[in-house]
């Protein structure tokens, strides 16, 4: 969901293109992990690790997946580097979140020529309620167990189309993938039965949960909406705090990727505890706490469980 602070500026263009040609001599073969290509195997790019781990487990061994960004970055104002330009040329495919998440990913494709993926096509989105960006859609999809079964799918045929001599197996690793989803999801709504009510909310730093709150039948509430610019405010503060309040909600949460303080403030004018850290944008390193997109969602599902039920 594009704002000013997203759009990549022009400047950081006019630094990364001159540099590409010595880019392209150096390392035209290298990947995300800074490592050389050494086999023929299609390539795969990816706007960021989460989508990246979701096409690794339908792809299996026949094509090469790797994500433009690391894990940890912050995927909406990310500025690609002249070796992800380098990256794009050799890929075959290139798969995007889509809906505004990378504002910077038009530009990026206006350089190289490798066709892309959508995976969020098909997706019932929800809007953004607040912030100036009324109307748009909420760009995090994929943190709806029921929505990253479409993605699965997306993934599927976009590696169907450009491989179809594996079209088995895709199809067979994605309904395999698509069933340990669900688990998540039947998880998540057989846990929170017991939750009452006025209490069945989800309070966030940022509105990235909008489609795992409708998944999971939870009201949503959040200090600022998607990409924000103002970020914390008073306002914001108070109004979270007498939700808070009203609906008794016994936990908050906020994401790994964002500065927690303002919702240390609810906590102070609230009865509220502090749940544990949610993870959204991006998965953790291999010995981190969610190295894969399974794990990012189980981790979500059961500290929301814990912090809704007291346990």
């Amino acid at each position: 969901m594009p704002n000013s602070r997203d759009r990549l500026p022009s400047k950081t263009w006019s630094r990364v293109i001159p540099a590409i040609t010595l880019s392209l001599a150096l390392s035209a073969c290298s990947t995300s992990s800074g490592q050389t290509r050494d086999d023929d195997r299609l390539l795969v790019l990816t706007t960021f690790t989460v989508i990246a781990d979701m096409a690794e487990n339908i792809a299996d061994d026949r094509v090469d997946v790797a994500s433009l960004t690391r894990p940890g970055a912050e995927i909406h104002g990310y500025e690609p580097t002249p070796d992800d330009l380098v990256r794009g040329q050799d890929a075959d495919l290139i798969l995007e979140n889509g809906l505004g998440l990378e504002a910077w990913f038009r530009q990026f494709t206006e350089r190289v020529d490798a066709p892309t993926a959508v995976l969020s096509e098909g997706v019932d989105t929800i809007p953004v309620a607040s912030g100036g960006y009324e109307g748009d859609p909420n760009p995090h999809a994929w943190m709806s167990p029921d929505n990253a079964l479409v993605y699965v799918d997306n993934i599927r045929d976009a590696l169907t189309e450009l491989d179809p001599g594996g079209e088995a197996e895709f199809s067979e690793a994605a309904e395999a993938y698509k069933a340990e989803i669900a688990e998540v999801g039947a998880y998540l709504e057989t846990e929170l039965a017991e939750v009452p009510d006025s209490s069945r909310a989800l309070v966030t730093c940022e509105g990235a949960f909008s489609y795992l709150a409708r998944d999971a039948g939870l009201t949503e509430q959040y200090l600022w909406p998607v990409n924000a610019e103002r970020e914390g405010t008073p306002q914001q503060i108070a109004a979270v705090s007498e939700f808070v309040r009203a609906n008794e909600v016994p936990a908050v949460f906020c994401e790994s990727t964002v500065n927690d303080s303002a919702q240390r403030s609810v906590i102070r004018e609230t009865d509220a505890a502090m749940g544990e850290t949610l993870y959204v944008d991006s998965l953790s390193e291999p010995d981190g706490p969610v190295p894969t997109y399974l794990d990012l969602l189980r981790h979500d599902a059961e500290a929301i469980v814990a912090g809704l039920t007291g346990e």
